[in-house]
């Protein structure tokens, strides 16, 4: 257990100190000068996000990248990003399933607890947009294949978007998967090698698909109870 902390806290420090995309670099420092309104006495992190969570984690969780205001100014995956935002309807999710200890994720030292599960993103600095280029992607995926090998009790990837998904299946590629990238869709899962964790998918949190009732509270609960069994 030491031994798989320590191996997550040098990952988390080489993400962290990552500047490998000169257009992501120059976005998430540019976001941290201007800053939004209501967050402009905060100085915001604006490095890449390092996971957060449990390293006994058997659930990993994807999302796509940082929020340009949320974990790019918070520090932590899904952190910061509003009271509709994605952090707080899934931090809410996990709550109802008894993975987290409270139902916000604010900021970093706001007492939130995982149990069992690991966040993180197939990107880890803000994109413009929140769409991040293919060479970004790549240069991103050898962390989250880092992190598949060291949470080694991982059974379960539950990928939060279409992008996270196709992420999370090239990096279990690297671990030995084999065959054509399963279809994406809401709650599906599938078993892609021997000895390799399930992959789950499910429509991200974002704004745009929680206020349109894309994606419904009910609904990531169902694609989080698939990814649990």
């Amino acid at each position: 257990m030491e031994d798989r902390e320590v191996a997550l806290a040098s990952l988390a420090a080489r993400v962290v100190a990552c500047r490998k995309c000169p257009r992501l670099v120059a976005w998430r420092e540019r976001v941290a000068r201007e800053k939004r309104a209501a967050y402009r006495d905060e100085v915001y992190w604006a490095r890449p996000v390092p996971g957060f969570g449990d390293p006994q984690a058997r659930l990993l969780v994807v999302g796509l990248a940082p929020a340009a205001h949320g974990g790019n100014r918070t520090g932590r995956p899904f952190t910061g990003d509003g009271p509709r935002g994605a952090g707080d309807f899934l931090a809410a999710a996990l709550h109802r399933a008894r993975i987290a200890n409270q139902p916000t994720s604010e900021r970093r030292g706001d007492g939130l607890q995982l149990r069992g599960a690991y966040l993180t993103a197939l990107v880890r600095c803000a994109p413009p947009g929140n769409r991040p280029e293919a060479e970004e992607v790549q240069n991103c995926l050898p962390y989250l294949v880092e992190e598949l090998r060291t949470l080694a009790d991982v059974r379960a990837v539950l990928a939060l978007g279409r992008v996270a998904f196709s992420g999370c299946w090239e990096a279990l590629k690297g671990l030995g998967a084999e065959g054509p990238r399963p279809p994406f869709a809401h709650g599906a899962a599938y078993a892609v090698g021997p000895g390799l964790p399930r992959l789950v998918a499910a429509y991200h949190p974002s704004r745009q698909n929680t206020q349109t009732g894309r994606l419904t509270p009910a609904m990531l609960d169902a694609a989080l109870a698939r990814a649990l069994v």
